[in-house]
């Protein structure tokens, strides 16, 4: 483990889980990499040098004609933007942008940002009063504007809030991807659905593009303490665009890098080069909190008693003015060629239990898409396989949620009758969370 602090400077360390020991031709090399944020919101709200202090949010709430469906929807929506404006740190800039097959400022206006403070937020609560529903969905057209918005602001964290209650109709799938493209790396964006009327892969897709989080609200009841929520663990943000580096000898080939933990999301395709041999995958916002990633990696043959560096993974913070990025801290990832079958055979338990847990995530999906089509035998496998990974690594929220979809009739083993009923707010729940992981005993 490494670990490189000095004042002023975010306190991160990395520790490397992996069992370096491979057999003789052995080639495939996996390492668990823990990385943890600390100390008071790792500045202690000391900004780093060279970066602006500070926060930008802009809310963009869903406005189409559908949150009139019932109208206690809209007023919902309202009271959560409401409850989300009022957990605003003092200083923080804001914007709130009403959402339908276009996208308006609500407050402050005329392109601006307001700065949170308690006349702002009363300004804010009273724009948002006369807030109402009519017209279509565009999504894409609502994070361009918020882009704009923040765009504008010499801040460090720049974050966004998205609410929909529906499918995106109003604007075509590459409008929506292009949107997404452009939003990437710029600023970060959790993503909510409200009701059920809303497609679960577009949502995610927003929150996945975008480095936030994704849930349903299936009851428009809960929004207010979902958004203050979302909210708090904005503010809690203190340092943005952390990467992570890969760096690889000659000869070593990449299979992936996933964000395993506390959700999987595969960050492979992310890739940007950073130099020779090296790329770096984005993290996206930091507070005080700790994820875990896995890294594979495909390492030329050697011959018994041979090691190597099959990689270095560090982490870095971009120097906002073009200046040489911050290495923050760093591990490795060794190969071992050994004759030792024990060794070389055990597999490292954080390795395995994230394994057990990506391949839960994929059952899932892949469980419910066959359920959709009417592949009910290939549900039932699928879902009773996941049922069966969940058990064994307890992850116990999941299984729960399966628990709502299949009739279990063994975990252990997988035996599950799909339900003649389901719920769609069951259904879409499991999809929505269906990521979610449980952190390795260590």
């Amino acid at each position: 483990m490494a670990n490189f602090s000095k004042s002023n400077v975010p306190q991160f360390s990395v520790e490397v889980y992996q069992n370096e020991f491979l057999p003789e031709g052995g080639r495939e090399v996996n390492g668990i990499i823990t990385v943890t944020s600390t100390g008071g919101g790792t500045t202690g709200g000391v900004p780093l040098p060279g970066r602006a202090a500070g926060a930008a949010v802009v809310i963009m709430v869903d406005c189409s004609g559908s949150m009139d469906y019932p109208p206690t929807k809209m007023r919902n929506a309202r009271d959560a933007t409401a409850a989300a404006v009022d957990t605003l740190r003092d200083g923080t800039s804001f914007a709130v942008v009403a959402g339908t097959h276009v996208a308006k400022e609500v407050y402050p206006g005329n392109g601006r940002l307001a700065v949170a403070d308690p006349r702002t937020r009363a300004e804010a609560r009273e724009a948002l009063r006369r807030l109402s529903a009519g017209g279509g969905t565009a999504i894409g057209t609502w994070l361009r504007l918020a882009d704009r918005l923040l765009g504008a602001a010499d801040v460090d964290i720049r974050h966004g809030i998205l609410l929909t209650d529906g499918r995106n109709e109003h604007e075509s799938p590459e409008d929506l991807r292009a949107a997404l493209d452009a939003c990437a790396g710029r600023f970060t964006c959790d993503a909510r659905g409200v009701g059920t009327d809303w497609e679960v892969k577009e949502v995610t897709g927003i929150a996945s593009a975008l480095l936030g989080t994704a849930d349903i609200v299936a009851d428009p009841a809960g929004l207010a303490a979902d958004f203050t929520r979302m909210m708090e663990n904005a503010m809690g943000k203190e340092v943005a665009d952390v990467a992570l580096r890969l760096w690889t000898p000659v000869g070593v080939e990449i299979q992936f890098v996933k964000q395993v933990a506390p959700t999987v999301a595969d960050l492979t395709a992310r890739r940007t080069e950073a130099g020779p041999r090296a790329g770096d995958y984005p993290t996206g916002s930091w507070g005080d909190e700790s994820r875990d990633y896995h890294v594979c990696v495909r390492v030329p043959e050697a011959g018994i008693g041979q090691e190597m560096l099959a990689a270095r993974v560090s982490l870095i913070l971009p120097d906002p003015s073009g200046g040489a990025p911050q290495t923050l801290s760093q591990g490795l990832v060794r190969a071992v060629w050994t004759d030792d079958m024990v060794a070389s055979t055990s597999i490292n338990p954080q390795v395995a239990h994230y394994t057990g847990q990506a391949e839960l995530a994929q059952v899932i999906q892949q469980g419910l898409d066959a359920r959709k089509s009417g592949d009910f035998d290939g549900a039932t496998a699928k879902l009773g396989r996941a049922v069966q990974l969940a058990s064994a690594s307890g992850n116990e929220d999941t299984a729960k949620l399966l628990s709502k979809v299949v009739d279990v009739v063994d975990a252990a083993t997988g035996t599950v009758r799909l339900k003649a009923k389901v719920a769609e707010a069951d259904e879409m729940t499991l999809e929505t969370r269906s990521t979610k992981t449980v952190r390795v005993k260590k």
